[in-house]
């Protein structure tokens, strides 16, 4: 994986974690009825959950492209 396939990770996890915890932060304001609240909820706790998977897969990627000071996949042909 390139530098650059793992800073899109870290931004999807990061762009992810922003969306949902501005969902939740504002459905906490909003008089919507219970079941609405849980369902999102977990929708929220389910996303944000794969958004931190998401931005960890690329930080360790990043991490192992600068430890070796070339790319872990080569994306050049012969």
């Amino acid at each position: 994986m390139t530098r650059r396939q793992s800073n899109l990770l870290i931004a999807a996890g990061v762009w992810t974690l922003y969306i949902w915890i501005s969902f939740v932060v504002i459905q906490t304001r909003q008089h919507t009825s219970v079941g609405f609240k849980v369902v999102h909820g977990v929708l929220a706790i389910i996303s944000m959950a794969f958004g931190v998977a998401i931005g960890v897969m690329g930080w360790r990627a990043r991490r192992a492209a600068a430890s070796t000071r070339e790319p872990v996949a080569s994306t050049t042909r012969p």
